[in-house]
C-alpha cells in the first residue's frame, strides 16, 4: 500500500506540491484556471472576518463573501465556540434511532422567524439537495398526477442531475438526463409564466403544473422580480394549486437587507422556501427547505410516507448546532441592517465609478451586500482572440469574461483584494462581502477598483494575457 498523507504533513505543503496533487488527482483544468490569478499561486494560512492571511504573511481583503457562505465572515468566534463546545462535550453526531434536540431547536427557530405558516423544515447538506427536496415535496403533494415544472431561462438551482436540469446558466449545465416536464420562461416575465401554465392545461381544464421555481432575486445575474409580479405569481399559483418554490440559497440570512429577499414584500408567501450557504455560519455544510404546514401534511405526514425523504446525514449534530448559533447571530446582530449599511456605501460608490468609467462599466446593479459590476468594451482584437483561445472558442461572452478576469487579476496583484465573477447571464464582477466587513474596507475596495480601471483596458488586458501566455488558457487540458 502506498504511503498515506496525514493532516500535519498536508498543512506544510508548498504551493507547488498542492498544485501537483491537484493536477494528478483533482483537475488539471482547475489548476490552469486558478493560476491565472495571484490567489492561485498562494496558499491561505488563516482567515478572520473579511481578511485572509497567506503563507507569506500577506493580508488579503475578501469581497467574495465565500459566494454567499460567509455572511458571518471567516471564523466567527461564536461559531467556533459552538463547534468546539459540541466536540468537547462528546455530543452524539448522528443516529437515526434517537431524536435530535438540535433539529428540534433549529426547526422551531426558523418557524419563529419566517412569516405565515412556513413552519415545517428539513435540513439536508447542500442547496442543490434542498432544491431537489422541495421539488420532490411539490410533486408528492400532487401524488404524481401533475408532470410539469416551470423555471426561468437564467435560473441557478444547483449542479446535481435534478437541480442541474432546473438550472439555466449555460456554464453550470449540460445535457445530462434530468427531470421531465420542464418548461422555461424569461426571468421576471410573469406573462410568460401565465402562458406556460395555460399551455399545460389538461383536456378537462385542469392544470398539469405542480411547481414554479423562482429566485426572487437572482444572485448570479443581479436581476430581480418586481414586487407586483411576485404577488401575481402567488395569485396564479393559488388559482391552480401550484406549489410556489422560492430559492433563496444565496440571498437568505440577511444578505439583501431583509432576512430573506421575499420578506420585504408584506403578505407574500411561497409554499416552500429553500436556503443554505450562510445557514452554516461559514463552517458547516447544511441547507434547509421549509414548507407551509398544509403542504407538508398533505405530502408526507402519514406513517407510510414518514421516511420517504430522509438521508443518512439528515440533521447531522454538529451542523445543526452550528446553524442554531449562526441564525441567532444573524438575528441578535441584525445582519439585514448590516447589509443595508453596506448598501449605503457600496451602491453610491459603484454608481460613482460607473459615471467615472462609462467606457468600461456598462452598468451596476444590486441590493444590500450583493452587487454586480457589468464590465464592457475592450479592443476588437479580443474578437480574434476568442476564435483562437482554447476553451473559449465560440463563447459569445468571451470579451466580457476576459475583461472581468483581467480586473480580478489586477485587484489581487496590486491591491490585495480577492473577487470573482458570475458564470451566468452577463458575467458581472460580483461584489458580495461578508456582512462583518468594516466601512473602511468597503471604501478601500471602491478606491482600488477605481485605480484598477483608471489603468485602461488595453493595459489590464495586455498584462493579464502576457502572464497567461506561459500556461494554458482556462478550460484547456
Amino acid at each position: 500500500m502506498s504511503e498515506l498523507i496525514g493532516v500535519d504533513e498536508c498543512e506544510s505543503f508548498t504551493v507547488k506540491q498542492v498544485q501537483d496533487l491537484y493536477r494528478r488527482y483533482v483537475s488539471r483544468s482547475q489548476v490552469n484556471l486558478m493560476t491565472s490569478f495571484g490567489f492561485g499561486r498562494e496558499l491561505a494560512e488563516s482567515a478572520e472576518g473579511a481578511r485572509i492571511r497567506t503563507r507569506d504573511g500577506r493580508e488579503v481583503l475578501d469581497v467574495t463573501g465565500g459566494v454567499g457562505v460567509l455572511n458571518h465572515g471567516h471564523n466567527h468566534p461564536r461559531i467556533l465556540a459552538a463547534r468546539r463546545r459540541f466536540a468537547e462535550r462528546r455530543r452524539m453526531e448522528v443516529h437515526k434511532a434517537f431524536f435530535s434536540p438540535y433539529v428540534a431547536a433549529l426547526s422551531h427557530n426558523i418557524a419563529e422567524l419566517l412569516p405565515g405558516d412556513l413552519n415545517i423544515s428539513y435540513f439536508p447538506n447542500s442547496g442543490a439537495e434542498a432544491n431537489e427536496g422541495a421539488v420532490k415535496m411539490a410533486y408528492k403533494y400532487h401524488e404524481g398526477r401533475r408532470n410539469t415544472i416551470v423555471r426561468s431561462d437564467i435560473s441557478f438551482h444547483g449542479k446535481t442531475l435534478g437541480a442541474g436540469s432546473l438550472t439555466g446558466s449555460s456554464e453550470n449545465s449540460f445535457r445530462f438526463p434530468g427531470l421531465p416536464g420542464i418548461v422555461v420562461h424569461p426571468y421576471g416575465d410573469v406573462a410568460a409564466v401565465r402562458a406556460a401554465v395555460e399551455a399545460a392545461r389538461t383536456p378537462d381544464g385542469g392544470c398539469d403544473v405542480y411547481a414554479i421555481m423562482v429566485e426572487p432575486f437572482s444572485a448570479s445575474s443581479m436581476r430581480c422580480w418586481s414586487e407586483s409580479d411576485l404577488y401575481e405569481l402567488r395569485r396564479l399559483c393559488d388559482d391552480d394549486d401550484i406549489m410556489l418554490i422560492f430559492d433563496e440559497v444565496y440571498t437568505g440570512w440577511g444578505k439583501t437587507g431583509s432576512l430573506f429577499y421575499f420578506m420585504r414584500h408584506p403578505g407574500l408567501l411561497p409554499d416552500i422556501l429553500v436556503y443554505s450557504k450562510s445557514l452554516g455560519g461559514g463552517k458547516a455544510s447544511i441547507a434547509g427547505y421549509t414548507a407551509r404546514e398544509r403542504v407538508f401534511r398533505k405530502a408526507y405526514d402519514r406513517l407510510s410516507d414518514v421516511i420517504l425523504h430522509s438521508t443518512t446525514y439528515y440533521g447531522f449534530g454538529e451542523e445543526t448546532a452550528t446553524a442554531i448559533e449562526a441564525v441567532n447571530i444573524v438575528v441578535e446582530d441584525d445582519y439585514p441592517a448590516r447589509a443595508r449599511r453596506i448598501e449605503g456605501v457600496l451602491g453610491p460608490g459603484l454608481e460613482a465609478l460607473h459615471k467615472r468609467h462609462p467606457d468600461v462599466i456598462g452598468r451596476v446593479s444590486g441590493v444590500g451586500a450583493l452587487w454586480g459590476v457589468f464590465l464592457t468594451g475592450g479592443p476588437k482584437v479580443l474578437d480574434l482572440a476568442a476564435r483562437l483561445a482554447p476553451g473559449f472558442s465560440g463563447d459569445p461572452q468571451f470579451r466580457t469574461k476576459l475583461i472581468t478576469l483581467s480586473v480580478i487579476a489586477d485587484l489581487y496583484r496590486e491591491h490585495g483584494i480577492v473577487s470573482y465573477y458570475s458564470p451566468n447571464a452577463d458575467n458581472p464582477l460580483v461584489v458580495a462581502p461578508t456582512l462583518a466587513i468594516e466601512q473602511e474596507d468597503v471604501e478601500y475596495f471602491l478606491d482600488s477598483l477605481d485605480r484598477t480601471l483608471s489603468k485602461g483596458l488595453p493595459r489590464l488586458l495586455a498584462r493579464f494575457v502576457r502572464e497567461k501566455v506561459g500556461s494554458r488558457w482556462p478550460g484547456g487540458s
